[in-house]
């Protein structure tokens, strides 16, 4: 639980920076790590795409969280 939890965190702060932004603050980049991890894992069941380890995981929640933050952003902006 505890590994999941820093690993959404750094998967949230990846998504921050990769999509170019300041991120929400690390309360924030955690939830978007966590349900991107969800949500990455989500989309790659239905792919057929499936990541194992930790690794995978964080590239898998890194995916998810992009998607959320560009998700967010739309949404913040209309």
């Amino acid at each position: 639980m505890i590994w999941h939890l820093i690993l959404g965190g750094i998967a949230g702060f990846l998504a921050g920076k990769l999509m170019r932004g300041e991120g929400y603050g690390i309360i924030v980049d955690i939830i978007l790590g966590l349900i991107g991890g969800w949500l990455g894992g989500w989309i790659g069941g239905q792919l057929n795409i499936h990541l194992g380890g930790s690794i995978g995981y964080l590239i898998t929640a890194v995916i998810g969280a992009i998607i959320l933050v560009w998700l967010v952003r739309l949404i913040k902006r209309g």
